[in-house]
């Protein structure tokens, strides 16, 4: 039996083990240790010097996230746990430092991985930037943050967001009301983020001075975007030729951003989406940033991450036909459709 101890004082035990030791409890589960606390000891004991190993530096890991405000619950301990197996501790408490935007009650928002780091300072360093990854992972919500922190410090004039509008595997059939009512739907996710951040009220005004504007991708053909971000949401269902539409939209003193997950494209055809090739294509151009998030990059429920990083390994199993989300860009195969 291996036994090690750290020390902490009371209040820190009680945010790390938190309600009912939930967050101990989860720890123990996945290492096959037992965590007991003596006096202002945590005693930390296994069969596997490995795993005592990994428990006590995943409780100091989260002791610092703690430090740094991030919340400590079941899902930050196993992403805290991931990021220790990983050897990925110092780059997320690196993460965790710094204030990306505050919402519109004044709530923080950080990057909270080192991959999320990573987008943002690409978003910051780049006038284009690509970013791919799985649900959950903030590549939109991000982006949002970064535009919105953008105009207010007044280094662009205007957000300018947009989306496909493909349907996800559904037939919603002829939607009621005007044109607005009509592409509203494929475009609330953007409005959400966009609430969050600046509050309803604001975005209402914002988008009746065009100050902001959210439209479907077909009404950007033909414009010339000055002095704007602009983010392009759910990528992958987009074909090559609109990348290069939108992409060659960019006008002077503008930023713009591309976000998909090739996992889930919903056009008729896989091959048909762009958004693989068109980062392959792209990367290494300088001023264009080209960034991959992961399953250890979900900042959702805990199961999210479970679960893209189920789909990954099954894609990875299969090879080809799992989609078109390989190395190199290459397209065509099946693809996982959302149901």
């Amino acid at each position: 039996m291996v036994l090690k101890k750290i020390e902490l004082d009371v209040l820190t035990m009680q945010d790390l083990f938190g309600v009912a030791d939930n967050n101990v409890k989860e720890l123990e589960k996945e290492l096959g240790v037992s965590l007991i606390t003596r006096g202002g000891d945590v005693e930390i004991s296994g069969s596997s010097e490995e795993a005592v190993v990994l428990a006590v530096d995943t409780l100091q890991l989260l002791n610092q996230m703690r430090e740094l405000g991030e919340k400590i619950d079941e899902f930050a301990v196993l992403r805290a746990l991931d990021s220790v197996r990983t050897g990925k501790a110092e780059a997320t408490v690196a993460a965790l430092q710094g204030i990306v935007a505050y919402t519109y009650t004044g709530a923080q928002i950080k990057c909270r991985t080192p991959g999320q780091k990573k987008y943002i300072q690409a978003i910051q360093k780049n006038t284009v930037t690509i970013a791919i990854g799985p649900a959950g992972t903030g590549k939109t919500y991000l982006a949002v943050a970064e535009a919105v922190m953008a105009l207010k410090e007044k280094k662009i004039s205007k957000i300018i967001m947009c989306r496909p509008a493909v349907e996800a595997g559904e037939k919603l059939g002829f939607l009621p009301g005007d044109l607005q009512n009509k592409v509203d739907p494929y475009l609330r996710p953007l409005y959400d983020a966009l609430d969050e951040m600046i509050g309803p009220e604001t975005v209402q005004s914002h988008m009746e001075k065009r100050i902001i504007e959210i439209a479907p991708l077909a009404y950007m053909r033909g414009r010339t975007l000055k002095g704007s971000f602009v983010i392009c949401d759910e990528c992958q269902n987009m074909t090559i030729s609109q990348h290069l539409m939108i992409l060659s939209r960019l006008g002077e003193g503008s930023k713009m951003v591309l976000t998909g997950d090739v996992t889930q494209i919903d056009l008729p055809s896989a091959s048909d989406s762009g958004l693989e090739l068109c980062a392959n294509i792209l990367d290494g151009i300088d001023d264009i940033g080209v960034v991959r998030l992961s399953g250890s990059d979900v900042v959702r429920h805990k199961l999210v991450g479970k679960i893209v990083s189920a789909f990954e390994t099954y894609r990875v199993a299969t090879g080809p036909k799992a989609g078109p989300g390989k190395p190199h860009g290459t397209s065509g195969g099946k693809n996982f459709k959302k149901r």
